[in-house]
């Protein structure tokens, strides 16, 4: 398919201008876009705010690489860039952040018989929520898979807890995005047995996910440290009096 002026390129695509309203979201190495475009169909088909996804303009159906995605083209910041350039405080980013995911667990899964589980991102960070004229919009599905809610949970927070201990510019926004993030998490998951249980499938994940850097992966223990200390007990309840006092 043709392409035109080269958007963005992520850990493992690359994203294209084919008009002012569409984009083409293309894998490198062979990667498999199918699921992520099921998985956006059905989020749109129930009204969570996903870019729509169409088949390449011209192609006989089934003819399409499996490596392309044609998806609506978004217009508006990241959240990530409005929180460098403060047009959006980091309280305010962890709320939207977990406003989000708490509407994408409210969607049914797709394929599991498991009443528990629902559609996961696994991948929501505020680099990957652009902030459109119409609300915000969740981009980047290749990571998307169906499970425990718990577990997206704890990819989102330690991904941002990676970013507050490392030694960046960005470490003190990302600190207290995740302090926000972790405000809205329903206290079962983020004190409970269970919540420690996906903290460490996620940090399994993270440590075995080969797009991270050897540094990235060092911080992982930080990371799962400051996460735990967030939601203490103590420190849940001491966030919980304040919001109601």
């Amino acid at each position: 398919m043709q392409t035109g002026e080269l958007l963005g390129s992520g850990r493992t695509a690359d994203v294209f201008a084919i008009d002012d309203h569409w984009v083409l979201r293309r894998y490198r190495d062979g990667g498999d876009a199918t699921a992520e475009t099921a998985v956006l169909a059905y989020l749109a088909e129930r009204g969570y705010p996903v870019p729509r996804v169409r088949g390449p303009a011209g192609a006989t159906p089934g003819t399409a690489p499996r490596s392309d995605l044609v998806m609506e083209r978004l217009h508006g910041p990241t959240m990530l860039q409005a929180l460098l350039l403060g047009t959006i405080t980091a309280e305010e980013a962890g709320s939207a952040l977990a406003g989000l995911l708490h509407r994408l667990h409210s969607v049914p899964a797709r394929g599991s018989a498991d009443p528990t589980h629902r559609i996961l991102h696994l991948d929501l960070h505020p680099d990957n929520v652009v902030l459109t004229s119409g609300g915000p919009m969740v981009i980047d599905w290749c990571n998307t898979e169906e499970g425990p809610p718990g577990l997206d949970w704890g990819m989102s927070s330690l991904i941002l807890a990676q970013v507050a201990v490392d030694t960046t510019a960005l470490a003190a926004p990302a600190r207290k995005v995740l302090a926000s993030l972790l405000t809205h998490l329903a206290p079962a998951v983020a004190a409970g047995d269970s919540g420690c249980g996906y903290l460490t499938e996620a940090g399994k994940r993270r440590a075995a996910d080969p797009s991270m850097s050897e540094s990235e992966t060092s911080l992982l223990d930080d990371a799962m440290r400051l996460v735990l200390e967030l939601t203490s007990p103590s420190r849940t309840s001491t966030r919980m009096s304040g919001r109601t006092s």
